[in-house]
């Protein structure tokens, strides 16, 4: 696998997952911008020290204005995107019945609406160029639904939508779109859990253990490499066997 001399741009970058996607997009030879929330700005210094000085941008993919301020950026300074992984989330919670409207749109607005407010304005280059990747982060919960997560998974399920209507749009043009699913990741957030909960959903995964954030990087290293090329509309899952379709 190789994505040697591309450009690629990583949104919710310096998070757990993002950050190891940045570093093997890197190994594969791209040059790689992070997207970060403007809430992670103070840690952006460090994080660039122990990650061999990937570029960072910082903004809210939630906003129009502020995604397409920081492609522009990029494309001023870059001249195009050839890889775009769609990783930015956010999880608020509740049951349907007590669910607010606020709830609703803060997961809506960062984890959908981002993937259009970053992908429309690096598209049609795409399709210009001849060649484009374009990889959405969703989640195993985007594929089976959610106790209380109504909101999170209609997200990630239109996360797929669009990569099967792009795919459509690039196939003839080389541009491919595609999904990766994962299922419980390592991350600070799983860590946090309590050791019985934690225990709980590790027990119900055939593998008996939480994937990687490497795992995960893994995955969309093979999506985005030059030689991916008949590779479109697919939704890969990694989730160690918890759900299977």
């Amino acid at each position: 696998m190789s994505s040697n001399g591309r450009i690629a741009v990583v949104t919710g970058g310096m998070g757990g997952i993002g950050t190891a996607i940045c570093l093997r997009l890197k190994q594969e030879g791209a040059t790689v911008i992070a997207l970060a929330h403007t809430s992670e700005e103070g840690n952006v210094a460090d994080w660039q020290s122990a990650n061999g000085g990937i570029e960072v941008l910082t903004g809210d993919v939630a906003s129009e204005a502020d995604a397409k301020r920081m492609i522009d950026d990029i494309m001023a300074r870059h001249g195009r995107v050839d890889i775009l992984v769609n990783c930015a989330g956010i999880t608020r919670d509740t049951t349907f019945k007590k669910m607010s409207a606020d709830q609703w749109e803060a997961v809506i607005n960062t984890n959908l609406n981002s993937v259009y407010y970053v992908t429309q304005p690096v598209w049609n280059g795409m399709i210009d160029n001849g060649f484009g990747r374009v990889i959405n982060i969703a989640s195993v919960n985007g594929q089976r639904g959610q106790f209380g997560q109504a909101n999170y998974a209609a997200a990630k399920a239109g996360m797929h939508g669009i990569s099967m209507s792009l795919a459509y749009e690039g196939a003839a043009k080389g541009v491919t779109a595609n999904t990766v699913s994962p299922g419980y990741i390592e991350t600070a957030m799983t860590a946090a859990m309590r050791d019985d909960v934690r225990d709980a959903i590790v027990s119900g995964i055939p593998m008996r253990r939480m994937g990687t954030p490497e795992e995960i990087a893994s995955a969309v290293a093979y999506l985005a490499a030059d030689e991916s090329t008949y590779i479109t509309g697919v939704n890969l899952p990694v989730n160690g066997g918890l759900f299977i379709h």
